[in-house]
């Protein structure tokens, strides 16, 4: 997983707002990259809407917020428009850009082990550092922490 001082993996993935995002072309803007287990399941609804509720800040802040898991892009459109998300999400079908990041973990729940993504957020400034990582994120005051954090810049 990368820390504070690292350069950000790269990636290249499909959108909801149409096409591809690859990160690297986002440059200078800073990025929220914030990773989530599933759609439509109650903390990431939670995350996302809370991300949602403050895209405008975000936005006059000069920061692009991109959510990714590994749902496809059909299932993010249904989730997007069954809550009202304003969140631009990207999927990882194959959870390579996940591997790659270190959020693709071994996870248990009531006793069974399997892997899945650990709810994680990083902030990436406009030269492609990751200046900020919060693993492990517990949604309650989340998203204002991160807006916190990209004000800062």
């Amino acid at each position: 997983m990368p820390i504070e001082g690292d350069t950000a993996p790269d990636f290249t993935l499909p959108s909801t707002s149409g096409g591809t995002i690859t990160l690297s072309a986002l440059r200078p803007a800073p990025v929220v990259v914030f990773f989530y287990p599933k759609d439509d399941t109650p903390g990431c609804t939670t995350e996302n809407k809370d991300f949602t509720a403050l895209s405008q800040d975000f936005q006059q802040a000069g920061a692009r917020v991109l959510g990714i898991s590994k749902d496809t892009i059909a299932k993010h459109e249904k989730f997007r428009t069954k809550h009202e998300l304003a969140t631009e999400l990207l999927s990882d079908a194959d959870t390579t850009v996940c591997e790659d990041w270190g959020v693709f973990k071994e996870k248990n729940m009531y006793g069974k082990t399997y892997m899945g993504i650990e709810r994680a957020t990083f902030l990436i400034d406009a030269t492609g550092t990751v200046v900020r990582a919060w693993p492990k994120v517990k949604v309650a005051g989340h998203a204002e922490e991160v807006l916190e954090a990209v004000k800062a810049l």
